[in-house]
């Protein structure tokens, strides 16, 4: 039987991932009683009996214990990995949205309007390098509440890409299309939600792809430093308790939330490609 090329690339997946489990998991050294241990190796322990990075086996039994139960909640500092993936989530898609609300009519006009390119320009190119986490100092001392300081700072990292692509996919809609439009005496609006927002769509995707790549980097950097709830605050919080195990877990639920938020825009990317 003859395989696919997706099946291949499955098996491969597959095979790389038993051998990196078993290379990692062989290269965990064995019991070491405390006794023999340095003050570094029982902090990063957290006084078990194996010293260091915990073998897969300890994450995978882990993830079992966490995913079994997912919500729980048994006060501030301990509740489920549900619960706290939730909270970042809902964080992420609120400053999403509220930047995408701003970012997709500007960067219609930027990409339509050349006086409204060369004025917004120079406060782009300013405002655009700034380190979203540069903002949180910022944002705490105006806003003085953590949960909307998190989502002002998902906002303004996740504008600029949106705003940028909208208005180059805009900008790069063939000219007789739009004159084609305005020969059949169509209005701006329609023109634009019938001619323009169609053909510049895989652009406008492509840098909202983008964003909520560079939203869910940025949310988990955010929850460490303002705390309470979320998988930042997660990741931290299990690192203070010299917990490696959940610690490498969390990480692991970061990459599997972050690809999901991907293929969900990887999927949208693919369903408008037609429109080039």
């Amino acid at each position: 039987m003859t395989l696919s090329l997706n099946q291949k690339a499955a098996l491969l997946s597959l095979l790389l991932l038993a051998v990196g489990l078993l290379v990692w998991e062989a290269a965990i050294p064995g019991q070491k009683p405390l006794s023999e241990m340095t003050e570094y190796e029982r902090l990063t322990g957290g006084g078990a009996q194996k010293a260091g990075v915990p073998p897969p086996s300890q994450v995978i039994a882990k993830a079992w214990e966490q995913l079994s139960n997912p919500f729980y909640d048994a006060g501030p500092n301990d509740k489920g990995i549900g619960i706290q993936i939730g909270y970042s989530i809902y964080r992420v898609l609120t400053g999403y949205a509220l930047a995408a609300i701003v970012a997709l009519p500007l960067g219609f006009l930027i990409g339509m309007s050349p006086v409204a390119y060369r004025a917004l320009n120079p406060f782009i190119q300013v405002l655009r390098p700034i380190s979203p986490l540069a903002w949180m100092p910022l944002a705490l001392f105006i806003i003085q509440d953590s949960e909307a300081s998190a989502i002002f700072v998902i906002f303004i990292c996740s504008i600029w890409p949106m705003l940028i692509n909208t208005a180059f996919g805009v900008a790069g809609v063939r000219s007789d299309w739009v004159n084609v439009a305005r020969t059949h005496e169509l209005g701006p609006l329609k023109t634009a939600f019938t001619v323009i927002l169609p053909a510049a769509a895989p652009t406008i995707i492509t840098g909202m792809r983008i964003s909520i790549g560079i939203a869910w980097l940025v949310i988990v950097a955010a929850e460490m430093l303002v705390g309470g709830t979320g998988i930042g605050y997660y990741v931290w919080n299990e690192w203070n308790n010299l917990d490696l195990t959940s610690v490498i877990f969390s990480i692991l639920m970061i990459g599997v939330v972050g690809m999901l938020l991907d293929s969900a825009f990887g999927a949208l990317q693919r369903a408008v490609a037609y429109a080039e």
